[in-house]
């Protein structure tokens, strides 16, 4: 986990009921406390099973909450950002940023084995590069025999 994030695609409102459980996730980060580098955002940790957001099926771990009823949430505490959910009412209306490839995570290290978001082929371009320099190479500096 290198606390860097890959790519957002898309922003989407979500409608939420609490429900007896509340929403149904968990969040992390805020000013307080990172969840990614320089980014001091607000993310979803944990989809709770059976709840609102899980029966809903939108919200997914890793999305960025971007406003809770159209209050923004940049530049807020985590403890902030906990309370204006908690006050947000039965029915709640989430901004959300999707994401697009796995999150390389919190600043610190979780060791869960996600992927660090590098392609084969990105590993494999400068292997190609160098092949095609070497053949080149070879073509014009091969022996006359």
């Amino acid at each position: 986990m290198n606390g860097r994030v890959d790519a957002w695609v898309r922003e989407e409102e979500i409608n939420l009921t609490r429900g007896p459980s509340g929403l149904g996730f968990n969040i992390i980060g805020g000013t307080d406390q990172q969840y990614v580098s320089n980014d001091s955002g607000i993310y979803v940790s944990r989809i709770k099973e059976n709840g609102a957001a899980a029966l809903d099926g939108r919200l997914q771990e890793g999305d960025k909450i971007l406003s809770v009823n159209g209050q923004d949430l940049k530049n807020l505490l985590h403890r902030e950002a906990v309370d204006l959910f908690r006050n947000a009412g039965y029915a709640v209306s989430l901004k959300v940023q999707h994401r697009s490839q796995v999150q390389n995570g919190p600043i610190g290290n979780r060791g869960d084995g996600e992927p660090s978001g590098i392609s084969i082929s990105m590993m494999l371009l400068p292997v190609f590069a160098f092949t095609v320099v070497v053949a080149w190479v070879f073509m014009k500096y091969r022996p006359q025999l």
